[in-house]
C-alpha cells in the first residue's frame, strides 16, 4: 500500500510553483512518500496594489499559513525574503535548503549592462530597497536613470523591456535561474552594487510545530551554513523595525581559508528611495554556531546602523 501523499501549499505564480517543484521532489526523495502541490491564491496574488501599500510581501505568505493552521496541507514553501521577522508559535521552519544566487541582475534592452544604459533610463522594480542602491549608485558614478515602480510577474516585468515601455528592470537572479531564464540576463549585479534583501535566494519550508515526524524529515533538507546566514540577515532587519518593503539590504557571506569557512561577514545598508542618503556598514565575526549568535549577529549591526540615522531613512517605522 503506497503512503498517502504529502500536501505542500504553493502560490500559484509560475516562480513559486517551480521552487515548490523542486522541494517536493527533495522531499519525496527523503520521505519515500509522493508530494502534490496545492495551489494557493494569496492577496499579494490578486491585489493591484504596490507591495508597500497593502503590507509588504507578508501578504503572500498569510494564505499559505492559513492552509497550513486549517490542516489544508501538510507543508509550505515560501521565499524566504517574503516570511515576516516574527514566527507564530504554532508554525516552524522546518528546512531552509542551500541558498540560490543572492544577487539581483538586469535584464535591459539591446544586452546593456547597467554602466552602458543611456542618459535618462528608465528602471523598473517594485522594490524600495532597489530603488535606494541603484539611485545612490548612479549618483555617486555620474550615471543619469530613473526607477519606475512596477508590479507583476517574471514576464510582465520581462515584458516592458521587450515591449520597449522600459530600459531595463532589476529581478532577482534566484529566481531567473529557478524558472529557467537566466539567459536572458544582461547584467549580474555584484553585491558592492546592490545589496540583496535578506533571505534573498533562500527558500523557507515550514510545517505545524506539533507535527514532529514531518519536521524531522522536512528538517533532512536543512542547510546549516545558509540558515546561519539568513538568520543573522533578518536579525538585522527586524533590530530595525523594518518591514519586509522596507528600503533594507543585508547579506551574510562565508569568509573561506581554502576549504575552511573562518568568518561571517555581514552587511547592512539602508536608504532613502532616492539614492540621496545610505547608511552601509559591515562587521565580521565567527561563523555562529546557534540561532542565538546569529540573531546576535544582525542585532549588533542593526544597533551601529540605528546609530548612524538608519532609522530616519525607512519611512515607515513611527520615530
Amino acid at each position: 500500500m503506497t503512503e498517502k501523499a504529502l500536501r505542500l501549499g504553493t502560490r500559484r505564480s509560475k516562480l513559486a510553483m517551480a521552487q515548490s517543484g523542486q522541494v517536493a521532489d527533495a522531499v519525496s526523495q527523503v520521505t519515500g512518500r509522493p508530494v502534490e502541490l496545492v495551489e494557493i491564491t494569496t492577496y499579494g496574488d490578486v491585489s493591484r496594489e504596490h507591495l508597500a501599500q497593502i503590507g509588504g510581501t507578508g501578504v503572500f505568505v498569510a494564505a499559505l499559513r492559513e492552509a497550513l493552521a486549517r490542516g489544508e496541507v501538510d507543508f509550505a514553501v515560501h521565499s524566504l525574503k517574503d516570511l515576516p521577522t516574527t514566527q507564530p508559535d504554532e508554525l516552524v521552519v522546518a528546512a531552509i535548503p542551500v541558498r540560490e544566487d543572492p544577487r539581483d541582475v538586469i535584464i535591459a534592452r539591446d544586452a546593456l549592462k547597467l554602466t552602458d544604459l543611456p542618459r535618462g533610463a528608465r528602471i523598473g522594480t517594485g522594490s524600495p530597497r532597489r530603488m535606494a542602491q541603484l539611485n545612490a549608485y548612479a549618483r555617486t558614478h555620474g550615471l543619469d536613470i530613473e526607477t519606475v515602480p512596477i508590479r507583476g510577474n517574471v514576464d510582465t516585468r520581462i515584458g516592458y523591456v521587450t515591449k520597449g515601455d522600459l530600459d531595463a528592470v532589476v529581478l532577482a537572479a534566484a529566481g531567473l535561474n529557478r524558472v529557467g531564464r537566466s539567459d536572458e540576463v544582461t547584467d549580474f549585479l555584484s553585491v558592492d552594487t546592490v545589496l540583496p534583501a535578506p533571505g534573498q535566494g533562500a527558500l523557507a519550508v515550514e510545517t505545524t510545530a506539533d507535527n514532529a515526524d514531518l519536521v524531522a524529515s522536512l528538517a533532512q533538507l536543512d542547510d546549516p551554513l545558509t540558515r546561519a546566514a539568513v538568520t543573522a540577515e533578518r536579525s538585522l532587519l527586524a533590530a530595525l523595525e523594518a518591514g519586509c518593503s522596507a528600503p533594507v539590504g543585508a547579506l551574510a557571506d562565508l569568509l573561506a581559508d581554502g576549504q575552511i569557512v573562518k568568518e561571517m561577514r555581514l552587511r547592512g545598508v539602508v536608504g532613502t528611495t532616492d539614492g540621496s542618503t545610505l547608511v552601509q556598514l559591515s562587521t565580521t565575526g565567527p561563523v555562529p554556531e546557534t540561532h542565538e549568535a546569529a540573531t546576535a549577529l544582525g542585532r549588533e549591526l542593526a544597533t551601529e546602523m540605528l546609530a548612524q540615522g538608519a532609522a530616519g531613512l525607512m519611512g515607515e517605522r513611527a520615530l
